[in-house]
């Protein structure tokens, strides 16, 4: 029997780390999900259209969000063995990597808009889509620098700054999208292409309010030669694009998934993409709950895995498991029991909404899987661990899931619900793995520590 006394000394430090990460990462979403609902008094394509060109954006963004995750375990790491000097070099290194991925994926962006046209989606949706995708993708190299620079406060364990300035950029894109999407002020209309454009200035603001706080924050004041450009080291560019790279790709895998899922919605009509859209979103909020979570285990888990106690580390990381089952059990619970109650808030389209309920209620019932994930991610990130975990991921997904998905809302004629199955089924395996991946590894540990 389970004894939840050994866990209670970890809850509070754990949660004062995880509930900034927690309002960061639904600041982050919540600039989307503000865009998705203020479109979509517009109308079903402009939603629709949103949603497709996401199918591109959102990819490549997680993709470099997912490499500038190799910062924090690092860093974290460093500080636990004392050693400043890595600390700085890491953020340095992790700048130039994230200077570098912004360039690059600004341009796969752009490159990959004709792509829309073939993905049998409705005329009207990809004329909407493509200039909307085009202005998003010069928000990826501010939100990347934005983002080495919040691995790096992260990984010393200051969670706060990065949420107040992911607030106030929330507040600022509401304030942009009000403007622009409607026409306010004596601007003009520009529906979903000012959404766009609220989203690229709010970004922009987001970079600089961070780097101003790096710049002058006296707690980052030991660390000022992360910010010098030159002395750069081989060795540890291959560290963290070694973690980067396999993490960034995990994100792909599990993201694409979910944006093939979009794809083969938009088979079955403009409206059903635009309710999967509404159930994507309403997952996407309950999911950056916990992945706060999961920040806040690659943080305390490398910090302690540096100072090589193996057994704290242990008890840390089953902390947050325990934090996020709550977590996602009370998601569960409104989904399921709000599940025509919270389309309306997106769209009074009385089809739609009927699309999207099913939907919200298969969300609530992954939503403790989704949880076990998310957070075992983190703690193997916290151990270096990426290259087998997203291995795991693509077999789920790719393997598994989404061909059962298509065949049972294609062949077996169950339509978006039969889709949803099967990323229901996908992200369920993904969480049994993980959890025993991550048991493996911690029983090595234990057993290879020195008396």
């Amino acid at each position: 029997m389970i004894s939840l006394e050994r866990y209670r000394p970890h809850v509070k430090q754990s949660w004062s780390l995880a509930y900034p990460v927690m309002l960061s990462q639904l600041s982050h979403v919540m600039v989307g999900v503000t865009d998705s609902i203020m479109v979509g008094h517009v109308g079903a394509t402009s939603l629709a259209a949103s949603s497709l060109a996401n199918v591109i954006f959102n990819l490549l963004l997680l993709f470099g969000i997912g490499v500038s995750y190799a910062i924090t375990p690092l860093v974290a790491t460093a500080e636990g063995e004392n050693d400043s000097t890595t600390v700085s070099d890491t953020l340095r290194h992790g700048l130039m990597i994230a200077l570098v991925n912004g360039l690059i994926l600004i341009v796969i962006v752009l490159l990959c808009r004709p792509l829309l046209y073939y993905l049998d989606q409705p005329e009207d949706v990809v004329q909407l889509a493509i200039p909307y995708l085009s202005i998003l993708a010069f928000s990826l190299l501010p939100v990347l620098i934005f983002q080495s620079f919040r691995q790096f406060a992260e990984g010393l364990s200051n969670t706060r700054i990065a949420m107040i300035i992911m607030l106030g950029s929330v507040m600022l894109n509401v304030l942009l999208n009000y403007l622009l999407i409607y026409g306010h002020a004596g601007l003009p209309a520009l529906g979903l292409n000012g959404a766009g454009w609220g989203t690229l200035i709010s970004r922009i603001a987001m970079m600089f309010a961070i780097v101003a706080y790096i710049y002058f924050a006296k707690q980052f004041n030991p660390y000022r030669t992360g910010l010098a450009i030159g002395n750069y080291s081989i060795k540890l560019f291959k560290r963290l694009l070694n973690i980067g790279i396999p993490a960034g790709m995990q994100f792909i895998f599990e993201v694409a998934a979910f944006d093939f899922s979009a794809i083969m919605m938009g088979w079955l009509g403009t409206d059903t993409l635009a309710a999967h859209q509404i159930a994507i979103n309403l997952a996407t909020i309950s999911y950056m709950t916990t992945s706060g979570l999961a920040s806040a285990a690659t943080i305390r888990v490398s910090n302690e895995l540096g100072k090589r106690n193996f057994k704290k580390l242990k008890d840390v990381a089953y902390t947050l498991i325990l934090i996020a089952l709550v977590f996602m059990t009370l998601w569960a619970i409104l989904f399921i029991v709000a599940r025509n109650l919270l389309p309306t808030i997106y769209i009074a389209n009385a089809d739609v909404i009927a699309i999207a309920s099913p939907l919200i209620v298969i969300a609530g019932f992954f939503q403790l899987s989704d949880g076990l994930q998310v957070v075992c991610t983190g703690a193997l990130r916290g151990l270096q661990d990426v290259k087998i975990p997203s291995v795991f991921v693509f077999i789920a997904y790719w393997v598994i899931g989404l061909p059962l998905g298509y065949y049972l809302g294609f062949k077996a004629g169950l339509g978006s619900v039969g889709i949803w199955y099967g990323l229901l089924i996908g992200l369920t395996l993904t969480a049994i793995a993980l959890f025993f991946r991550f048991r493996m590894l911690l029983h090595k540990l234990s057993s290879n520590q020195v008396p």
